[in-house]
């Protein structure tokens, strides 16, 4: 190591000291003088910058050891220029004697602490000491108590966040900790929290508080004392200040214990408004299906023992009609107020229940005489006829009884409850708000009826729905104008079936929907491969009219089709206009604005059918068939047949003879002016396969024979 002293009076043996020393500082070592060049070093501070020793030399400057550092790639970040402006204010601005700290990054991302003391004469002495190791010895330690301190803030948090009370006692039942749920649970003074608290102390406390249904306070600490000496795991729910508390004790190896303790009052609450919801119907609270089978299932062995019982099935009338049209909220309103009206002609030993929708069950027990059920039920149909006053307004609903007596009707409760529903709707179809009780032979209807029902829900997709054409004749023309579309259904178990059978329970359910969609657009379908001049008549159900879109229904598949909207007439009954005329004939001027022609079908068999032709003006009236039927036989028929087609003249009506059968039939309606016939006398319904040879040997008979008469 060369130190130049440049002090050429000191001995030869000084020199050799002084170098000795230097290099015997277990730091980097160097002095600057006050005009920054190199006065002296030594071989450590060679090694933390990594200059080579023939690199340094006495009276270097300042700047020229920066640049020879810099390129080292020490001072990373900085420039030459910066670094060297920022030491020497650094050192200019410590020349008190006092001993100044910095620290600067090296190559390889050591760190160097400098440090240095300005002496007058001589300049600034500097020292160097890489501090790499001890910082990161440093930084391993506070990440460790980092570490430690957030593991403690998780732990705290983590047990005083959970919901269950935590304490935990050591082998000789002094509290360790408990958290802040523990506490609140027990709402335990802060004296009896502090680590070190004996259990006994705690336990007597809550003793005192009640929290223990034993008398005795030494008993109860024994207990808890029993409990731990077992070292097994236990749960005990007792009650504390009107709360249920579940605790449970967890034994450790070292002879300790942690016990949680939970609050579970509103737990069991729920628990048991459940078990209530499980067989209570949640809008009536009345027993539901579950709970009523229950008791049905119970009164099978009081049957055996003799007893006798009665099941009611009742079905409110007309309440769809309530949803439908005033919506849910008020048909649940009208539930709940039925449901309080059947509970007041109830006693205390019965059972009434909600099994679904508007079916309800009543069962009597014990019953002695039909007399008896027969009574409940005319009480049930009366409460039930009066008028309901909800939000404003007047509901009228009804309700049919179905009654089945145990043991005669039978014994197990899938039968009463089978027999007591044939019934039902025994009294339903009997024309409602009346009770009937079971016969034998009320299965069978019931059974085609849901054959039918199920039938019709997979009719469209099995492809067993299928349309014939009746054709109506002009008299003027003497041709066919146009072809009713007529439904027909081949089932596939029971044959052909009536439409007069399927179409009302097909109303019933809705289906006619779906199905009066499918049997338009097939009409439509047919129809645009006819001649132009021929129409096609399609008859809607009232219940199609409450689809608030069957105006954008037609004509969307006038536009599918590409049928003319002239060539179609829709024909409804005066049973669609007597259900809702506002909306009805908002509904048929939407229609007719399409251009499509509107007829009254049946016209004369209602009550109210003139008043309905003043209320929208119909393209044409058809005179029903039962007039024909008559014409022979009554006199008056006549006379109802030459008033309705005046009737049609006078208000720019064309009219429609249907059930033209004989010659005679056709020309008395012929004689009265009447514009078209339809009946077997000129053809049945036929396949849309035979409509073109139809109108294709029309010329050759048909109309010369008509014209002939």
């Amino acid at each position: 190591m060369q130190a130049g002293l440049g002090d050429q009076q000191a001995g030869e043996a000084g020199g050799l000291l002084l170098d000795a020393a230097l290099e015997s500082i277990p730091y980097g070592f160097c002095v600057w003088s006050p005009k920054f060049r190199l006065v002296m070093w030594n071989r450590h501070y060679l090694d933390i910058y990594g200059f080579s020793a023939k690199a340094i030399r006495k009276g270097m400057t300042l700047e020229e050891i920066v640049e020879l550092s810099a390129r080292l790639g020490n001072h990373p970040g900085q420039s030459v220029s910066e670094f060297y402006e920022a030491y020497t204010h650094q050192l200019l601005a410590n020349r008190s004697g006092a001993r100044a700290k910095e620290r600067e990054t090296l190559a390889g991302g050591r760190t160097v602490e400098s440090a240095h003391v300005f002496a007058p004469g001589l300049g600034w002495v500097v020292t160097h000491e890489d501090v790499t190791e001890e910082l990161e010895k440093n930084e391993i330690v506070q990440r460790r108590r980092r570490e430690l301190e957030r593991q403690n803030i998780r732990l705290d948090a983590a047990v005083n966040n959970i919901s269950q009370g935590l304490c935990m006692y050591d082998p000789k039942g002094r509290l360790v900790i408990c958290n802040q749920p523990y506490q609140r649970i027990y709402n335990l003074p802060e004296d009896y929290l502090r680590p070190g608290t004996q259990l006994e102390d705690i336990l007597g406390w809550l003793f005192d508080q009640g929290m223990s249904a034993m008398e005795d306070r030494e008993g109860y600490i024994q207990w808890r004392r029993d409990v731990i000496a077992k070292g097994e795991y236990g749960k005990n729910i007792h009650e504390l200040y009107g709360r249920t508390i579940m605790m449970q004790h967890h034994p450790m190896k070292d002879g300790g214990w942690v016990s949680t303790h939970e609050d579970i009052t509103e737990q069991r609450q729920t628990e048991a408004r459940i078990r209530h919801l499980a067989r209570h119907d949640a809008l009536t609270d009345l027993p539901n299906r579950i709970q009523f089978l229950e008791e049905m299932a119970s009164l099978e062995s009081g049957l055996k023992r003799g007893e006798k019982a009665a099941v009611l099935c009742i079905d409110l009338d007309h309440f769809k009609a309530v949803n439908d049209t005033l919506g849910h909220a008020i048909g649940d309103e009208v539930l709940k107020q039925v449901s309080a009206r059947l509970w007041g002609t109830t006693r205390e030993t019965d059972i009434l229940a909600r099994l679904g929708g508007d079916e309800f069950s009543l069962l009597l027990r014990p019953v002695e005489h039909p007399a008896d059920a027969a009574r409940v039920a005319e009480r049930i149909v009366k409460v039930i006829a009066a008028p309901f006053q909800i939000q404003g307004h007047h509901i009228l609903i009804g309700a049919s009884v179905g009654i089945a007596m145990a043991p005669g009707d039978g014994a197990l409760t899938d039968t009463l409850m089978k027999n007591a529903d044939l019934a039902c709707y025994k009294a339903k179809s009997e024309g409602r708000s009346a009770y009937h009780f079971f016969e034998p032979g009320m299965d069978a209807d019931l059974q085609k009826r849901r054959t039918i029902e199920q039938g019709l829900r997979v009719a469209l997709s099995r492809d067993e729905l299928r349309l014939v054409f009746q054709p109506l004749v002009g008299l003027k023309e003497n041709r066919v104008t146009c072809f009713e579309a007529l439904l027909r259904w081949d089932h596939a178990e029971l044959g052909t079936i009536s439409p007069a059978e399927f179409i009302p329970i097909a109303e019933e359910t809705g289906l006619i929907v779906q199905i009066g969609e499918w049997v338009l657009r097939q009409a439509c379908r047919a129809a645009a491969t006819w001649p132009s001049g021929i129409r096609v008549a399609v008859n809607l159900s009232p219940i199609q009219f409450k689809n608030r879109k069957l105006g954008e229904t037609v004509r969307a598949v006038l536009a599918e089709t590409g049928l003319s909207a002239t060539r179609l007439e829709l024909e409804i009954t005066e049973s669609l206009l007597l259900a809702d005329n506002e909306s009805t004939l908002k509904t048929l001027h939407e229609l007719r604005a399409l251009g499509v022609r509107i007829s009254m079908d049946d016209f004369g068999t209602g009550y109210s059918s003139l008043s309905y032709l003043r209320s929208f003006p119909f393209d044409k009236i058809k005179i029903d068939r039962s007039f024909m039927r008559d014409l022979d036989g009554r006199s008056d028929s006549l006379a109802i047949i030459k008033a309705v087609i005046g009737l049609g003249h006078s208000l720019g009506m064309s009219t429609t003879a249907e059930g033209v059968e004989t010659e005679e039939q056709l020309q008395a309606v012929r004689d009265q002016g009447c514009n078209e016939v339809q009946g077997f006398l000129f053809s049945p319904p036929i396949e849309a396969s035979a409509i073109r040879k139809l109108l294709a040997t029309e010329a050759e008979g048909l109309g010369a024979m008509r014209k002939a008469s």
